[in-house]
Parts: structure tokens; sequence; C-alpha cells
């Protein structure tokens, strides 16, 4: 995790949405999740990541990625019909340094469809920072229009997304400032973690 604390070392301060570095030129690239859907049972998935479609969301995505902020991130919201979000990191200091330095809003070029990636965010300008969803049905009547812009897409493991555990009553408060922790003492082995995600 030593690489989520110096990646944001030139970056905005706290509460001030931040530009990441020159991004009109990536390319598409995959993200595998190693998932611990329950005790007994594990997949994969892959993610496309489309620069073109959120430039700035899909540049940050890379950078927690690269950082291992994801790696025993566990799915805490998880709402069946809607959304399976994650992205409250294990450790709640290196939460401390990403969820509170947002970004910029990307214009929605994609709808939020079945399978696709987007960051939750607070209804306001500028708020995205670490916290993502995939859309288990076609959303985009309710978030097309209200800046949710799509950034990359399940191209594999789908299924494995949709058995990930039910869970919507997390107090994220207390689950910023814990971690992991947090977790392990009120509903230990009740949401599915993401054991590693890397680029491949």
């Amino acid at each position: 995790m030593g690489r989520c604390f110096s990646s944001l070392a030139s970056g905005a301060p706290n509460g001030a949405a931040r530009r990441v570095g020159s991004v009109g030129a990536m390319a598409d690239f995959t993200v595998e999740m190693q998932i611990q859907i329950s005790s007994s049972d594990t997949g994969v998935v892959q993610l496309l990541v489309h620069p073109s479609w959120a430039p700035l969301g899909a540049a940050r995505f890379k950078e927690l990625v690269e950082c291992g902020f994801y790696n025993n991130a566990r799915w805490h919201r998880v709402i069946a019909g809607f959304i399976a979000q994650v992205g409250i990191a294990a450790d709640p200091e290196v939460y401390k340094k990403w969820g509170y330095n947002p970004i910029k809003d990307d214009p929605v070029t994609k709808s939020n469809i079945r399978g696709t990636v987007s960051y939750a965010k607070r209804n306001e300008p500028d708020a995205r920072s670490c916290q993502i969803f995939v859309n288990y049905t076609d959303n985009s009547h309710s978030l097309d229009n209200t800046g949710f812009a799509p950034f990359a897409e399940v191209i594999s493991g789908m299924e494995v997304i949709d058995k990930l555990q039910v869970s919507e009553n997390i107090d994220q408060g207390m689950f910023k400032e814990m971690g992991n922790a947090y977790l392990d003492r009120e509903c230990p082995g009740k949401l599915s973690e993401i054991l590693e995600a890397k680029i491949v």
C-alpha cells in the first residue's frame, strides 16, 4: 500500500477536485479482479477500461489499481437489481489519501447499462474519488442525467458480480474511519472482497 501514499504527493489539498495528469493518449486497458465471493466461493472479473468514455475517471482508476488501493476492499453496498459498490480502502489511512481528493467530472458519454462501471459520488459537482460501482441492470434513466459517467465495462465474470453478498446498511462513516477492522467487528464474513486488482 506504500505506493498509494506517494502517488498523491503533488495532488490538490483534501476536498479540492484535482485534475489527473495527461490522459489524452491513454489506450484501453484491462483490470482483473480476484474476488472472494463468500467463504467457500471465489471468482475472477475482468473490466475493460475505456479512457475515451471518461478520461479523468479512467486515469484515476488506473492510479488506484496500480497502487493496490482495491486489494482487500470489500463490496460494502450491494443492492440486488441496482448496483454493486466498492472502494473504501481496507486501511483507513489509505482511504484518507484518496477518498478526500476528488477529481473533476467527466461528461456522461455512455449510458449506465448492465455491466458498466461508474464512480459513486455525492450529488454535487467534482465529487468522484475512489468508490466505484457496477450496474446490475439498465440504470440509464436514473443515473445518466445526474452525472454518473461510465468509464469501464465488465467483459468477463459478470456472473461473479451477480453472486456478491448483498449488503445495504453498512455505516460508511465508521467504515471509512476504521477500515476493514470495522467490518470484521460488525459483520464478519458477510461481505464479498476483492483479494487483488491488477492491470493485465
